[in-house]
């Protein structure tokens, strides 16, 4: 039995993964943002171990996931799911920074940073990464026209980034970043053409498996196969850069070794 924690599991990719893995009888910690999704989360998967409640917005509630989450002990396994979608507008948080790389970006990083380091992380990517091109010095976009298609895909390179610059430091640490595919969620909308469950299949895969295919690091995975990820993706310098920008805007620096 494996301990897992996933982010933004109240609803979508991440409360599909975290009834997956519930109901082969690993230890599932659920996160949602406020109290009555949290309710809402306990009854859709019962079997959870825990629920910890939190806004991943803010610098301050990030910190407060991240406590409430250490407090029950390490986690075998971390599946970094919460995010919002591409038709959001421009907003900041309050600590100033734009909401899309607050919560796709900024909540993962801090999140690695601060909890003790599991045996396996998992980032949630998009194919639509393969568009991104982030600019480390306009994070908050107040120099750029907003784009928020361009903005959710330059959080998607920045996470596929993360799990890349995460494995390349942790190397104890199976990091790894997951396109799940364009599901019916509510950030894909009724649309969407792929399969809601099989997209949650590969993160808890990815998270408790002992299938030679599950233990890889600094993978880009689709359909529990691996996939090229885009070349911008595998720039270290890159990876470095918002690796560093990151424990800037939080404080907090990743270190070299995983404790």
């Amino acid at each position: 039995m494996a301990r897992v924690f996933v982010t933004g599991s109240s609803t979508g990719l991440g409360l599909a993964a975290a009834k997956l893995l519930a109901g082969q009888g690993h230890a599932v910690t659920l996160h949602a943002r406020t109290a009555a999704r949290a309710d809402a989360a306990r009854r859709e998967c019962g079997d959870a171990e825990g629920v910890v409640v939190g806004d991943l917005t803010t610098i301050a509630g990030i910190r407060d996931v991240a406590e409430q989450a250490e407090h029950s002990g390490r986690f075998d396994a971390v599946i970094h799911n919460a995010a919002v979608g591409y038709r959001e507008p421009r907003l900041e948080t309050a600590d100033g920074i734009e909401h899309v790389f607050a919560v796709n970006v900024l909540a993962p990083y801090l999140l690695t940073a601060l909890m003790t380091a599991p045996g396996r992380l998992v980032y949630l990517s998009s194919g639509m990464h393969r568009g991104g091109a982030p600019d480390l010095g306009d994070l908050a976009w107040r120099h750029r026209r907003w784009n928020g298609s361009q903005a959710y895909s330059d959080s998607k390179l920045c996470d596929t980034l993360l799990a890349f610059g995460v494995a390349r430091r942790w190397t104890g640490v199976r990091s790894n970043a997951v396109d799940p595919g364009w599901v019916a969620t509510r950030m894909g909308g009724p649309g969407a053409p792929d399969d809601l469950a099989e997209g949650a299949v590969t993160q808890a895969w990815l998270a408790v498996s002992d299938d030679a295919g599950a233990l890889v690091t600094g993978a880009y995975v689709h359909h529990r196969r691996q996939r090229p990820a885009a070349q911008m993706a595998r720039d270290t310098g890159l990876q470095d850069a918002l690796l560093d920008r990151s424990a800037e805007i939080t404080g907090v620096p990743l270190g070299s070794v995983a404790s």
